[in-house]
């Protein structure tokens, strides 16, 4: 991987800039231990690059940052995960952007919780080289940040056990967009007599603050075939009646950005990264 990035021309200190550990392959699938392509690892740093600038730009300490890792079209969604972007300043002025975000291991049932640089986060066979982000107010940003650089608090609400579609309200699985969510509840609440310390009471705190999932139109045959296929797909957490309507209840990163201008969570339009 290491020769990979020099050939792509990407300097030491760039590569220090966007990349915060060793490059890991989760999120993809594995039907391929294949290095990425030179083209690919190109087009994925110079849309890091040009989301680093941006971001810097931006006098955010925080953003909600969004991929398109899948494409979603069909489903009416533009993006496909999101992750916490975050600034580091360092004594010697100056400063690191890191993501902390959930990845589904190689299509399996489990899931981890990763901090990675900004080169990581668009190295992931993405389906278009496209950025997305919101950035909370300065209130929210404050309050996130103080989570984020807490390892305990920040993996307190992750559940290993993953499911694509998880139902968002339920606590039988948690897919990557669903753990960000829950943890920013927790942020938000730290402190005061509603804090939030369990999945459960995420989950309130959100519908009660007026989060609504996408809905999915997913037929049974497109159901069963990917319940007999893929260890990260699962329906049994959804309601029979929503299940059998082939209504499919899950968080989306759409839902998320539009949930966030709503909720007053921000004060800025979203960004668009090409």
């Amino acid at each position: 991987m290491q020769r990979r990035l020099q050939w792509c021309g990407a300097t030491v200190a760039s590569a220090a800039l966007l990349f915060g550990a060793p490059v890991v392959h989760a999120g993809r699938s594995c039907e391929a231990a294949q290095p990425p392509s030179v083209t690919m690892i190109e087009q994925g740093l110079r849309l890091a690059e040009r989301t680093l600038k941006a971001l810097d730009a931006s006098g955010a300490s925080v953003v909600v940052l969004a991929r398109a890792g899948q494409d979603l079209t069909k489903y009416r969604l533009r993006y496909s995960h999101l992750g916490f972007a975050y600034r580091i300043d360092d004594a010697q002025g100056g400063h690191v952007w890191r993501v902390l975000h959930k990845l589904n291991e190689c299509g399996s049932a489990q899931a981890d919780i990763y901090r990675q640089g900004l080169g990581e986060f668009f190295l992931d066979d993405l389906w278009r080289f496209q950025a997305a982000w919101v950035v909370p107010t300065p209130e929210v940003q404050e309050k996130l940040l103080k989570l984020l650089l807490d390892e305990p608090q920040s993996l307190r609400l992750h559940l290993r056990r993953y499911n694509m579609v998880a139902y968002p309200w339920s606590t039988q699985y948690q897919q990557s967009n669903q753990w960000a969510i829950e943890t920013l509840a927790m942020a938000l609440t730290a402190g005061t007599d509603q804090s939030v310390t369990t999945r459960a009471q995420a989950q309130e705190w959100l519908r009660d603050k007026g989060y609504r999932p996408s809905v999915l139109r997913i037929g049974a045959l497109t159901r069963l075939g990917a319940r007999l296929t893929a260890a990260n797909v699962a329906f049994d957490d959804h309601p029979d009646e929503k299940r059998y309507s082939d209504q499919i209840e899950t968080v989306t990163v759409d839902s998320v950005f539009a949930w966030f201008t709503k909720a007053g969570l921000t004060t800025q339009a979203l960004v668009v990264m090409r």
